[in-house]
C-alpha cells in the first residue's frame, strides 16, 4: 500500500507524542495503527521488519518506524517517518533540559507514569496475542517464543535470546554445518558491542557528536544498556556528568513519550545548550536510518533463502517472547492494586472490542494517574 507522505507524518507525529512504554510499548502501539487499525502492512510484515531491527544496532522502535516509512512511501517516507516519531519526545525532552538547566531539579511524574502503565500492558498484550495469531503458527515457533519469555523473565540476556530463537530454527531445518555463517554474524555483532571504548577527553560539540554517534553505531539491546554505555565513558572514563545528572536524564527519557534514546538529547543540551542537543539527537539515531535503508532489501531475500528464512522465523518467535516478557515484567510491577489491575483488564476489553486507538488509551490514562496522584 502506497501511503501519503503528510499521513504517514501525521500518524507518526501523534505515535511519536503519546507512545509510552519503553520499545515494546512503542511497537504495541505502532502495530495498533499501522497493522490493526490501518491496515498499511499485513502482520507477518510486520513482524519481520520488528525481527529485522533485532540484528542491527540501534533503538527498536525508532528503526520499525523508518522501516515503516520506508515500505508504505518510499525514501521519503523513511526519513519522515523516523523524524516525525523522534521530534516530539524530543522537543518535549529539550524543554525539559531547559527548566533542568535553570533550576537544578526534574518534575514529579510518578503520577503520570502510574496512570500510562495499565493501558500500556494492555496494549503490549493485545499486540502480542495478534502478532502471535499470525505468525507462530508452527509448533517449534511457540515453543521458541514461550522459551524467551520464560528465559527473559529468568533475567538472561535479550541478545542470547535472539541468538538463540534464530538458531534453534536453523537447527530445525537444516544441518548444523549450514548454520555457521549465521553464527559468524552472531559473533561479529558481539564484537561491535565491545568496541565501544573511547579515550578521555574534554567536553566540545565535535566530540559530544561523535560519542553519539558512536553509541547510535554500536548500541545493540534495551534502554538499560543505553545506561551502562552512557555511565561508562559520560560519568566513569570522561566525568563529563555526574551519576545525579546521569539518573535525572534517564529519568525524564522515561517518563517522556517516544524512544528513550532522547536522553541523548537531554544530556546534549546539559553539556552544550540548543546546539548540543540538536547534534546529539542527529547523531544518536542517524545509523538507525543508514543501518534501516541498507537492511530493508535484504528482508525479502531473506526470506527466499532456506536459512535466512528459518533465521528470521527465530528471531520474529523470540522477539515476540521478549514483548510477552515486556508485558509481564510491567503488569507484576505496576498492577498492584486492585484499580489498577481494573484499568489494564478495562483498557484491554476497550482495545479488543471497539478497536479505540490505542493512543487515547494512554492520554486517559495519564489524565487519571495525574488526578489521582
Amino acid at each position: 500500500m502506497r501511503v501519503p507522505l503528510p499521513v504517514v507524518a501525521r500518524v507518526f507525529l501523534r505515535l511519536g507524542a503519546t507512545a509510552f512504554g519503553g520499545p515494546a510499548g512503542h511497537i504495541a502501539m505502532m502495530h495498533d495503527e499501522i497493522v490493526r487499525r490501518r491496515g498499511w502492512i499485513d502482520a507477518e510484515a510486520f513482524a519481520d521488519l520488528i525481527a529485522a531491527t533485532n540484528v542491527i544496532p540501534g533503538p527498536n522502535s525508532t528503526e520499525v518506524a523508518v522501516h515503516v516509512g520506508r515500505r508504505v512511501a518510499g525514501w521519503r517516507g523513511l526519513l519522515v517517518a523516523g523524524i516525525a516519531f523522534i521530534l516530539p519526545s524530543a522537543l518535549i525532552v529539550s524543554a525539559f533540559a531547559a527548566l533542568y538547566v535553570r533550576y537544578g531539579r526534574t518534575p514529579d511524574a510518578r503520577g503520570l507514569l502510574a496512570g500510562v502503565a495499565p493501558p500500556v500492558v494492555a496494549i503490549i498484550a493485545n499486540a502480542v496475542w495478534g502478532l502471535g495469531r499470525s505468525t507462530l503458527r508452527k509448533p517449534a515457533l511457540a515453543v521458541v517464543a514461550s522459551a524467551a519469555a520464560a528465559l527473559a523473565l529468568a533475567g538472561v540476556n535479550e541478545l542470547l535470546l535472539l541468538a538463540g530463537g534464530a538458531l534453534a530454527m536453523i537447527l530445525t531445518r537444516t544441518a548444523f554445518r549450514r548454520a555457521a555463517p549465521v553464527i559468524a554474524v552472531v559473533s561479529l555483532g558481539a564484537t561491535l558491542k565491545a568496541a565501544a571504548a573511547s579515550a578521555a577527553a574534554p567536553v566540545s560539540l565535535v566530540k559530544l557528536t561523535l560519542f553519539f554517534l558512536k553509541v547510535g553505531s554500536v548500541l545493540f539491546g534495551s534502554g538499560y544498556v543505553l545506561i551502562a554505555f552512557l555511565r561508562a565513558d559520560l560519568v566513569e572514563r570522561w566525568h563529563w556528568l555526574t551519576d545525579r545528572q546521569l539518573l535525572d536524564a534517564i529519568a525524564v527519557g522515561q517518563f517522556t513519550p517516544g524512544p528513550l534514546s532522547t536522553t541523548a538529547t537531554f544530556i546534549g543540551y546539559v553539556l552544550g545548550g540548543w546546539p548540543g542537543a540538536v547534534l546529539a539527537t542527529i547523531a544518536m539515531f542517524l545509523p538507525a536510518f543508514v543501518f534501516v535503508a541498507v537492511t530493508q532489501p535484504l528482508i525479502p531475500r531473506l526470506r527466499r533463502s532456506r536459512v535466512a528464512g528459518a533465521a528470521l522465523d527465530g528471531l520474529v518467535a523470540a522477539s515476540l517472547g521478549l514483548m510477552a516478557a515486556v508485558a509481564l515484567a510491567l503488569a507484576r510491577q505496576t498492577l498492584t492494586t486492585p484499580m489498577m489491575a481494573a484499568l489494564a483488564a478495562g483498557s484491554l476489553v476497550v482495545l479488543v472490542r471497539w478497536n479505540v486507538n490505542s493512543a487515547w488509551l494512554v492520554l486517559a490514562g495519564a489524565a487519571l494517574g495525574i488526578l489521582l496522584a
